[in-house]
């Protein structure tokens, strides 16, 4: 293998949860295609087709399954039973990594997998294709240190970050948040860790953006405030307290005020119909998906999401003002990234138990008229990610050449 000979990467995202995991998988796989590298994605999402596939990338896509609670997942479209799925799914990924011998195995958040069902891939490429490297990606913050804590102790992740892993990326910051503290993680894991910083995400072009606005009807003199719920199955409460936040009663819609609100392809139908229902009373647009997030979010003035890693990503990638309006359950995940940020600089956020029409007004509006701040910040936001990994990739390719 010389260095323009393509390697081969496979990438496991379980996707039982929105759309967060597959979009992260999706950017980094962008960027390792040109080192160059062919990439197989093995992914749960039922929307991996909508999304654009550039060459050399390709999924292989195992029988999708939603989260019902913390710990019970059920098959998403297949009249089997759970168990039934996940022996489909297991053996999906193995037959898949043994066809495709890669020489890299990244594993998105999940170190066992969905119910343990990469383990008995990660055991034999451990066995069989040692030459393979196996690294666990990691996004910056997985949820409170107690309950991360708890996790991973009741289910044997520590031991397996040890055993099964050769390396472990973590895609954030260790000076805003550091796992290794808050998560009690044990000398002999950590030493595999590194720390790549955030995974910046495709800027479109000034043309791409003017297009989007004109597709829209939005003007010149137009701002545009976009409110995005992430894959919008618990999006519910942020969109309709924003849709009273611009009622009559509390003054209504600015002037030269436009509003898009992507409510997620999740959301049930009954929810769409009432929002699509407020929306049109207000004028404002309604879309379930839009494909090309990037070029919608580069023609707003200000975003309002949840705070999900990637939305988050998105947004800064494009220096644009932002509030996190964060869900607190079952993961307090967003909440924490919310909190870190905003201590920051870098948006602002408000807490759920917080979250009234007149307060969201108020912030939104108030990054409306005054997001400079803001902007200038996210300057100095840390996306050193994909630079990282890729330097991380090619240097265990130099080394696999020297040993041949």
């Amino acid at each position: 293998m010389n260095l323009q000979t393509p390697y081969k990467i496979l990438m496991y995202s379980h996707d039982t949860y929105g759309l967060g995991h597959i979009r992260r998988c999706l950017a980094m796989a962008r960027s390792l295609s040109k080192t160059p590298a062919n990439i197989l994605l093995l992914t749960g999402s039922p929307l991996a087709g909508r999304f654009k596939i550039p060459r050399r990338i390709d999924f292989v896509r195992i029988p999708g399954m939603i989260k019902v609670t913390h710990e019970q997942y059920l098959p998403l479209s297949m009249k089997l039973e759970a168990a039934e799925v996940l022996e489909i799914r297991k053996s999906i990924i193995l037959a898949t990594a043994k066809a495709f011998q890669p020489d890299f195995f990244i594993v998105d958040k999940a170190p066992l997998g969905l119910k343990r069902e990469v383990v008995d891939t990660l055991l034999w490429l451990k066995s069989e294709f040692p030459c393979c490297q196996s690294i666990l990606g990691l996004r910056d913050i997985m949820d409170s240190a107690e309950s991360t804590i708890d996790d991973w102790s009741s289910k044997d992740i520590y031991e397996a970050m040890d055993q099964l892993y050769h390396e472990i990326w973590v895609y954030g910051c260790r000076d805003f948040y550091d796992p290794i503290l808050e998560y009690a993680i044990p000398p002999h894991v950590a030493q595999k860790i590194h720390f790549t910083g955030y995974i910046p995400r495709q800027v479109p072009s000034p043309e791409d953006i003017q297009a989007t606005r004109r597709s829209l009807g939005i003007s010149a003199e137009d701002k545009l405030i976009v409110v995005t719920t992430g894959g919008g199955a618990d999006g519910q409460p942020v969109v309709n307290t924003f849709l009273k936040a611009f009622d009559a009663s509390l003054g209504g819609v600015p002037k030269h005020t436009r509003v898009v609100i992507v409510t997620g392809p999740f959301i049930s139908p009954r929810d769409y119909q009432e929002v699509v229902k407020q929306c049109e009373s207000l004028r404002f647009t309604t879309l379930k998906f839009y494909r090309s997030m990037e070029r919608l979010i580069g023609a707003a003035a200000v975003v309002v999401s949840m705070g999900g890693y990637n939305t988050v990503c998105e947004i800064a990638s494009q220096k644009k003002p932002f509030l996190i309006v964060p869900r607190t359950v079952p993961r307090e995940e967003q909440l924490i990234r919310a909190q870190v940020l905003c201590s920051r600089g870098f948006c602002d956020y408000l807490h759920p138990r917080e979250l009234t029409p007149a307060t969201l007004r108020e912030k939104v509006l108030t990054l409306l008229h005054n997001g400079s701040s803001c902007r200038r910040k996210m300057g100095q936001f840390p996306f050193t990610a994909l630079e990282v990994i890729r330097k991380r990739i090619l240097d265990h390719k130099r080394c696999e050449q020297k040993c041949i």
